[in-house]
């Protein structure tokens, strides 16, 4: 950022999608006020049920997203897995989870959940050092085991509904709640405020293209399965992103572990 104070790119590339992302939501609420509402009772109930009033300007995003997806990431992610040996992704995916700690301690922090910073910061520490600066995770076998905590758990922790299903160019299944905690998990990303110079923002960059990649991988093998079995793709993913993230959160409010020995709280 110095001396013009610009950000990084990362930062300005998590800028531009969260602003790509709000504007399609928007575009999407607006179409919405032209969604007709089932006036029976059975279809009003699935219409709740389904909680998804853009559905039809939803799948036309799903559909253009495939057909780009087809043609552009899923490529990339097939020739990263061809290339790159299971060992050496696994030790990439590391240390992307490694440098997204801080964002995760902070969210932990903020769902008020002591036991689960703790790990975090632990996670951190073993994994930055003994785990060769995060591509080893050392801190697993050591009992710390990774978990999630975005923004999207913090804010429904908050107590802040998740509202209607979105499907969002570049960012897929989402929610009003799930793409306001992006926009707080890009703010909490430390690596988002690094200074210009030294190669930093180079580095920056690459590490987000990286991990788009390196997630995109992950996804092939179940997302190929999804699109293969599945009579409606659309409807499967939704309802698979709303069971994992509901799961996330059940697990996250579940977990009421304290810092100090239960003999010491009486």
């Amino acid at each position: 950022m110095y001396p013009e104070k610009r950000p990084s790119l990362t930062r300005r590339a998590g800028r531009t999608l969260a602003a790509r992302a709000g504007g399609a939501a928007l575009l999407l609420l607006g179409v919405a006020a032209c969604a007709d509402k089932p006036t029976d009772p059975a279809g009003l109930a699935d219409y709740q049920q389904r909680n998804d009033p853009l559905e039809p300007t939803n799948r036309v995003l799903y559909n253009v997203s495939d057909k780009v997806d087809a043609y552009t990431l899923k490529p990339v992610a097939q020739a990263y897995v061809w290339a790159v040996p299971l060992p050496a992704r696994t030790g990439v995916a590391n240390v992307l989870s490694n440098l997204a700690s801080p964002a995760v301690f902070f969210n932990d922090v903020f769902e008020a959940k002591p036991a689960r910073a703790g790990d975090t910061f632990m996670r951190f520490l073993i994994n930055s050092t003994v785990g060769v600066a995060g591509v080893l995770d050392v801190a697993k076998g050591w009992g710390y085991p990774a978990h999630i905590a975005d923004g999207g758990m913090t804010l429904a922790q908050w107590g802040l509904p998740s509202g209607p299903y979105l499907f969002l160019p570049l960012l897929g299944p989402s929610s009003p709640r799930a793409l306001t905690g992006y926009g707080m998990d890009i703010a909490l990303a430390p690596l988002n405020y690094v200074p210009r110079g030294y190669g930093l923002i180079t580095l920056n960059y690459a590490l987000y293209g990286v991990s788009i990649v390196s997630a995109r991988a992950a996804l092939l093998g179940d997302l190929d399965q999804v699109k293969k079995n599945a009579l409606d793709p659309y409807a499967t993913i939704r309802s698979l992103y709303r069971q994992h993230t509901n799961a996330e959160i059940k697990t996250m409010q579940d977990d009421h572990r304290m810092t100090v020995p239960d003999w010491y709280a009486r």
